[in-house]
């Protein structure tokens, strides 16, 4: 019995390394993507344009801006599936909060399947992207509040304000005529706790390896 709860303790540790390689992996994957993309399009305005504007370009910008959006969401997904729902423990939040955040996996894979000219998908899975977001992250909050690790807490919620406030300026204020620079914004925030917490999971499971 106890070495059937070992082995499923490793395999508990090893999805849950699999799913922090995929939450590292996904910001290198997806930013390098849409970078590329911005620079094959020199028409492309960070105040003017919107990052899907990149998505029905011709050429090699299209496609290439197209797969990173849903070759990284598979890796979100990975991150979700794999790591969040180990890491973040068997409570009810928890798997709200892991399976929220695993939905934005699926919109993101709506956003590249679905191109900005197809009409009205692309702007439903868009709105979808970036409100799953930060609810996903205030949920999160919660999960560790709740378990007082107060400094991920913490700092996981200063990550949902920043993803929210971006759109909310956008909103109230209107600070660039396009949206390019809050999508970006709000998806490095998320990118920069995805990091993070990546390493806190890889961290945890080579502690529970080596105790």
């Amino acid at each position: 019995m106890l070495l059937g709860f070992r082995s499923l303790s490793q395999r508990k540790d090893r999805l849950q390394q699999i799913g922090a390689v995929s939450g590292v992996a996904t910001p290198i994957l997806a930013f390098s993507c849409i970078l590329t993309a911005i620079a094959s399009h020199p028409e492309f305005s960070w105040a003017n344009s919107a990052l899907s504007d990149l998505g029905v370009i011709t050429g090699i910008t299209g496609p290439i801006f197209n797969f990173g959006l849903c070759s990284s969401a598979i890796l979100v997904l990975n991150f979700a599936v794999f790591g969040l729902f180990n890491y973040l423990g068997n409570s009810w939040i928890g798997r709200i909060g892991a399976v929220t955040f695993a939905a934005t996996g699926v919109v993101l894979i709506g956003i590249g399947i679905f191109p900005e000219n197809a009409v009205p998908y692309h702007y439903l899975f868009s709105v979808a992207f970036f409100v799953l977001l930060p609810i996903s992250l205030f949920i999160i909050t919660a999960v560790f509040a709740l378990e007082r690790r107060t400094k991920m807490a913490v700092f996981t919620l200063l990550i949902a304000v920043v993803a929210t406030t971006v759109w909310i300026l956008q909103f109230t204020i209107h600070y660039v005529s396009g949206v390019a620079i809050p999508e970006f914004a709000s998806a490095l925030a998320g990118s920069t706790w995805m990091i993070v917490l990546s390493y806190k999971m890889l961290k945890a499971a080579s502690q529970r390896k080596t105790a």
